[in-house]
């Protein structure tokens, strides 16, 4: 039987990030456990579902959680399972507090059980912790105050919270992961990228008038590579220290408009754009910029792909999917 690295488990495995997480461990050589959401497709994991452990579990359940992790008894657990859409937590917001933050105590208080085998414990943030700041242009370090503006900053900025609580009480060997945003193949259309790629992909292939609908296009995002992220995450793991927090962001902010654009002179069809009111947010933060120098600087992490490059691996993964 090959040897392995040891255990590591990953909850919301099958999700965006998390399926790019499991890749990047398998490679490695870590025996991968992961959690999926009751109902939630594998698509993203297809490929490696056969080498990797999965069982689906609804983290709320606090007594079913605690059992599972004390059964797999990981060396590493990444915590990513979330309501992950700043959009959907307007329409949703309890169940985005209860997955979020109650799903999240439950895997703290579980973790707790297994200290004894468990390495490190990486809890992922966000930077929509920060909310509203003032200049909205500032360089956002790891100790800019938190004033959330949305039912999702206001869960993460919570867990955050509640993460140094269970560092300072019990000693666990939890570190925070506050990722910018980051796009790529696998994300849903939900989100601002895979919204634009997915469109111009079907407007390709003629079926339909070359019009396309978007939202506020005057936001600036700090935006990275997925792939990048998660190397973020594993580094976190392994470099990073207890009670800490690492950003990870590209440290440029780059308006949605500008992303569009890139896109648009991608695309094979020539695009008219048009504004859809319904898909502006009740809230939203004008500029995101992150400073990445003590991930860089204690973890050894850079970003290292392209926007360019990641927004044209998002719009051919769109231009290949069967529908």
């Amino acid at each position: 039987m090959k040897k392995t690295k040891g255990r590591v488990l990953i909850t919301g495995i099958a999700g965006f990030s998390g399926s790019y997480l499991a890749e990047l461990l398998h490679n490695k050589g870590y025996q991968i456990y992961g959690l999926l959401a009751p109902g939630e497709r594998v698509d993203n994991i297809r490929h490696i579902k056969n080498d990797i452990n999965l069982d689906r579990l609804d983290i709320t359940k606090a007594d079913k959680i605690k059992a599972y992790i004390k059964n797999v008894k990981p060396k590493y657990l990444f915590h990513l399972a979330a309501m992950a859409s700043v959009g959907q937590s307007f329409k949703k917001e309890r169940l985005t507090y209860d997955v979020n933050f109650n799903g999240s105590l439950n895997v703290l208080e579980s973790s707790v059980a297994v200290l004894k085998h468990l390495r490190r414990l990486v809890v992922i943030s966000s930077a929509d912790c920060y909310g509203a700041f003032k200049p909205v242009n500032k360089l956002l370090t790891e100790d800019q105050p938190f004033a959330p503006i949305s039912p999702y900053g206001i869960s993460k900025a919570a867990l955050e919270h509640l993460t140094q609580y269970y560092v300072r009480q019990y000693r666990l060997p939890a570190v925070v992961a506050r990722p910018f945003n980051h796009t790529g193949p696998r994300q849903s259309d939900s989100f601002v990228v895979p919204s634009f790629c997915k469109q111009i992909a079907v407007l390709e292939k003629g079926r339909k008038k070359p019009i396309m609908k978007v939202g506020n296009l005057e936001v600036k995002r700090d935006l990275s590579d997925v792939r990048d992220i998660v190397q973020g995450y594993y580094k976190t793991a392994i470099r990073g220290k207890s009670g800490e927090v690492y950003q990870l962001s590209s440290g440029q902010s780059v308006s949605i408009r500008v992303v569009l654009d890139i896109l648009l002179k991608m695309s094979t069809k020539k695009i008219k754009v048009i504004k859809d009111k319904s898909r502006f947010r009740k809230a939203d933060i004008p500029i995101l910029r992150g400073d990445n120098s003590k991930a860089g600087k204690e973890l050894g992490w850079s970003p290292e792909y392209t926007l360019s490059g990641t927004l044209k691996d998002t719009l051919d993964f769109w231009r290949d999917k069967k529908r």
